[in-house]
């Protein structure tokens, strides 16, 4: 029985899994070079093997993108139990006082069913990206949207079906999302959800918008393979479990990709009855009943069908349902692997002479698209602080030199960042040479999936500095800006 807020530990062998596969998996992910951030894996109740790589950390929490969507199905779980609404309850009849006149036949039929199914009808789906540049009452923009099918007949993945189901727990209970999860499972389950994005009408996001640590992922896998049971009580009814994780509707029919398994109640089925809840850029709580485990992975991908392609490979395939004899070397070299977790920063120049002279410059930008406005170095023994003027203020980021330095910034990103920009970000950054006049710096926000590069030329008294992004929904590359100082 798992403990309050302590998950307990256990070697994989006990478990009945193998070190050495652990490490094979270890291996296939660096391999096909698949960026992870973090790592816990689950048998039996008990963590078998977890490891963050550097400067990631098990302390941090990290961005959901829609992997958020499963905590809000469990609020409407919730809410359903306690009888606030019914999945049959119309859409519209929460929001009467926002539906334009006549009202549609296919908006009148809209179920709460169908937003929990991806399948409201609508045309084209409304996703986070969009929603972040939605000015106005969301609500209102979601229900006029054009509809070109009846709900329930048709699978379209939607952040805004997501919304809605949260603007409608609170229409029903009088809270948002993050304070009515609060009692009924964060806290049971001892995690610490301090905040979930809002829209301007001051509903949580429902689609996106959380962050939380590994383990806190860990904990919600654990809860939903014990059926709503935590700690000898059933928080949620076995049945919504069973009902949300089950297939509701086709996601398709390519039988080779996890995403066409079929879909729940914001939960998405997958290969080798298993079922997941799923984030942008490699965010996954992979839930396996017929192996009782539970695999929680916080990272910075493009491919996510790769990593869970490793995953059957390499760990559920080595699930056996017994015990396993004790290996001590292949559980010891596991441990020191997982404790040496890193990504090395960039390491090429420590020095350059051309840093003396550009030290403490003022470089003014050109007319650009980031509308940046200045630019300066400051060059130490020990590193380097960049300071970027745009429209927003001033902005810093202190490199560490050939290491990551640690600290906060207000830096811009949005554009690169998957339409982000949150007021204060979390960042390790470090600073190489690359020649003489070409300086570059890694900047790794350890609380989001995003790794910026910033290359530097410089030339006699002017700056070259182009920008990009490990993952992005858009372009993951910025117009170069070009500077010069007086």
């Amino acid at each position: 029985m798992l403990s309050e807020y302590t998950l307990p530990r256990s070697a994989p062998e006990e478990q009945g899994i193998a070190s050495s596969a652990i490490l094979a998996f270890l291996d296939a992910v660096e391999k096909e070079g698949l960026e992870l951030h973090g790592l816990m894996l689950l048998r039996h109740g008990y963590v078998t093997a977890e490891g963050w790589w550097a400067p990631y950390g098990p302390g941090h929490p990290h961005m959901l993108f829609s992997l958020t969507k499963s905590f809000t199905s469990t609020a409407v779980g919730f809410a359903v139990s306690e009888g606030l609404l019914n999945i049959e309850d119309p859409v519209i009849s929460f929001f009467t006082e926002q539906v334009t006149e006549p009202v549609n036949a296919q908006l009148a039929s809209m179920r709460v069913k169908n937003l929990l199914t991806m399948s409201a009808g609508h045309a084209s789906p409304i996703m986070g990206a969009e929603w972040r540049q939605t000015q106005g009452d969301w609500v209102s923009y979601f229900l006029n949207k054009t509809m070109d099918h009846p709900p329930g007949t048709k699978f379209m993945y939607n952040s805004g079906a997501s919304y809605m189901l949260s603007a409608i727990v609170q229409k029903v209970s009088g809270q948002t999302l993050l304070n009515y999860l609060r009692p009924r499972l964060f806290e049971p389950l001892g995690i610490h959800a301090s905040a979930w994005d809002t829209c301007p009408s001051g509903n949580n996001t429902g689609g996106w918008g959380l962050s939380l640590k590994t383990e806190d992922l860990a904990r919600f896998g654990q809860f939903y393979l014990q059926k709503g049971m935590w700690n000898g009580k059933q928080l949620l009814p076995e049945s919504w479990i069973e009902a949300a994780t089950s297939y509701q509707i086709s996601s398709g029919s390519d039988k080779p990709s996890d995403s066409q398994q079929g879909y729940g109640y914001q939960f998405w089925r997958s290969r080798h009855n298993t079922y997941r809840a799923d984030g942008k850029f490699g965010q996954f709580c992979v839930v396996m009943p017929e192996q009782d485990a539970v695999i929680a992975i916080h990272g910075g991908l493009e491919n996510m069908q790769a990593v869970l392609n490793l995953i059957w490979k390499h760990l559920l395939s080595a699930m056996e349902d017994h015990s396993l004899e004790e290996n001590k070397q292949f559980y010891s070299l596991l441990q020191t692997r997982l404790h040496r977790l890193t990504m090395l920063p960039p390491k090429l120049q420590a020095s350059s002479p051309i840093a003396e002279q550009v030290s403490g410059k003022y470089f003014v930008p050109e007319e650009n698209d980031d509308q940046i406005k200045g630019i300066k170095f400051m060059f130490r023994e020990d590193g380097c602080t960049f300071a970027l003027e745009d429209h927003r203020g001033e902005h810093r980021i202190q490199c560490g030199v050939n290491t990551w330095l640690m600290g906060d910034t207000t830096m811009s990103g949005r554009s690169l960042h998957h339409q982000y920009e949150p007021p204060v970000m979390r960042v390790a950054a470090s600073g190489t040479w690359h020649d003489d006049h070409t300086y570059v710096m890694t900047w790794c926000f350890t609380e989001t999936p995003f790794i910026d590069t910033v290359v530097c030329r410089f030339d006699e008294n002017k700056l070259r500095l182009e920008r990009s992004v490990n993952v992005n929904s858009e372009a993951k590359h910025r117009p170069p800006v070009l500077a010069a100082w007086t």
